[in-house]
């Protein structure tokens, strides 16, 4: 499986969105975007023009950023989304929320994407009660997450999971600190994902 291994601080510079890539240091005074707000390799202040079509493939590498996403996957998402009722931009933004490695990060089970992806592929995790080891399973209303044996009973797992819900959990789900676990109640709305880029900039992207 592809994945992107550059610093992905620089990714949120170069976008310019603080997009919470790198969980809890993101919270901190050490955050990179707080620390330098512009893109890497500029000055502070410095401005270049985007082109109408830049605009609108900076709100998909946003999109693809924060969910982990590359090219491929992304596309297949999209055409995906366009096929269901409702709208094209919306469905994108639902199937990536329904994806198990966010899902687990939502829930707190991890405190960024990227850990929760290592969660998932390290077979760490399950979904009704079966071991679920790929990161993009896609969740169903009712679907019951929750840690493996061997990572419930460790304190410092524990801890975290407990740290991280006390920071806010997903409307749409539910969690069990005692049982370590979180139910996916219902589909999110947009409203409900306030999604850090347009959705439908890159549906326009797409149909150009």
């Amino acid at each position: 499986m592809a994945v992107y291994n550059d610093a992905v601080c620089k990714r949120c510079r170069a976008l310019g969105t603080k997009l919470f890539l790198k969980g809890e240091r993101c919270f901190t005074d050490k955050c990179a975007f707080e620390k330098r707000p512009y893109g890497p390799g500029k000055s502070k202040g410095s401005r270049r023009k985007i082109t109408s079509y830049g605009e609108h493939l900076m709100e998909k590498q946003k999109a693809k950023a924060v969910y982990g996403v590359l090219e491929r996957q992304f596309r297949k998402y999209f055409y995906e989304a366009k096929k269901q009722k409702g709208e094209t931009g919306v469905n994108l933004v639902q199937l990536l929320e329904r994806r198990l490695d966010n899902v687990v990060f939502r829930a707190g089970l991890a405190s960024s994407r990227k850990e929760a992806r290592r969660l998932v592929s390290h077979g760490h995790i399950l979904v009704n009660g079966i071991k679920v080891n790929v990161p993009s399973y896609i969740l169903k209303k009712g679907d019951v997450i929750s840690l493996s044996e061997k990572m419930k009973a460790k304190d410092e797992v524990k801890s975290k999971f407990e740290d991280n819900s006390r920071r806010g959990v997903s409307s749409w789900i539910s969690v069990d600190i005692d049982k370590m676990s979180a139910t996916f109640v219902d589909i999110p709305t947009k409203e409900d994902i306030q999604p850090p880029f347009n959705e439908n900039a890159i549906v326009e992207l797409y149909s150009k």
